[in-house]
């Protein structure tokens, strides 16, 4: 989490899912969908995470996720990561 800068694109990341909110839809002039909350961590510390449509219902509790080409921003004090409109999220562990 150390590398992690708010509103700088976030190149690889890996980490384990911690929990996995409950899902919402979400009705906005800039995404119409399936949308849901969760925190993750690494080595370094926790981190929020913003899941999109399919990834809502393909992440859960325990994985092993690897973010790529997405983005990170400060939301009430703390970092929160996603994939945005063109990153990469991978599950390489459950």
């Amino acid at each position: 989490m150390e590398d992690l800068v708010a509103n700088n694109p976030v190149n690889r990341l890996e980490l384990v899912v911690l929990r996995r909110y409950p899902r919402r839809l979400v009705n906005s002039a800039n995404y119409t969908g399936s949308l849901a909350a969760a925190c993750g961590r690494d080595e370094t510390g926790l981190v929020g995470i913003v899941l999109w449509g399919e990834q809502v219902n393909h992440v859960k509790a325990g994985d092993i996720i690897r973010i790529e080409n997405g983005w990170c921003r400060m939301r009430d004090g703390e970092i929160i990561v996603s994939t945005g409109r063109n990153g990469t999220l991978e599950v390489i562990d459950r």
